[in-house]
């Protein structure tokens, strides 16, 4: 995604431009994604698959706005970026929770297992960069790359809940996919920062 990364910018000043009119703050753009993945969870924890991946959409475009908002209104802050991560998290927390009801079926080892795993290494993926934050083996940047980022990471979930619409099925291979790619990402980060710390 970073090689398009100059057209992503121009899209996002557009859709900042645009929103900006509705009076609406940054900050208050990102609380208010909370509420189409609420909605996105209930739809899947009754299988409504295409509800589910429309409003899980709508989620992610709804963070999407907040940043251009800031940046066109020129309200971009610390605070704004510290909240726009943790309710990142919560978003991702909420729909991977209704991944738990949604009733998939197995792939060799219970679903929950995989959902855990997916979990799982999207905390370590996050952690392993703020941990070498914390313990200074990075200092004046940050630790990224490895397989999967979020934003992939959450492309990837959408096509599997659009799926899954089609076949509950498809969902749990995505989940058994994305459980094993972003735990390779965290050991890749992991492997990173141990090879920072010997410079």
């Amino acid at each position: 995604m970073y090689r398009h990364r100059e057209k992503f910018t121009s899209f996002s000043v557009k859709i900042g431009i645009a929103f900006s009119k509705l009076r609406i703050s940054p900050n208050q753009w990102t609380l208010l994604s909370i509420i189409p993945a609420i909605v996105a969870l209930y739809f899947l924890v009754y299988g409504e698959f295409l509800f589910a991946a429309i409003f899980f959409i709508l989620s992610s475009f709804m963070d999407l706005i907040d940043g251009s908002v800031a940046r066109v209104m020129g309200k971009a802050s610390k605070l704004g970026a510290y909240l726009d991560t943790i309710v990142d998290r919560y978003v991702e927390g909420i729909i991977i929770f209704a991944l738990l009801f949604a009733g998939l079926p197995d792939f060799y080892i219970p679903i929950s297992a995989w959902i855990f795993l997916y979990i799982f290494g999207s905390l370590m993926t996050t952690y392993s960069k703020s941990a070498a934050k914390e313990k200074e083996l990075i200092i004046g940047k940050e630790l990224k790359g490895g397989l999967l980022e979020r934003a992939e990471r959450l492309i990837i979930l959408f096509i599997g809940i659009l799926l899954a619409a089609i076949q509950p099925v498809y969902l749990t291979y995505i989940i058994v996919i994305l459980a094993v790619l972003i735990n390779i990402s965290a050991l890749q980060r992991i492997g990173m920062a141990a090879g920072l710390s010997k410079k």
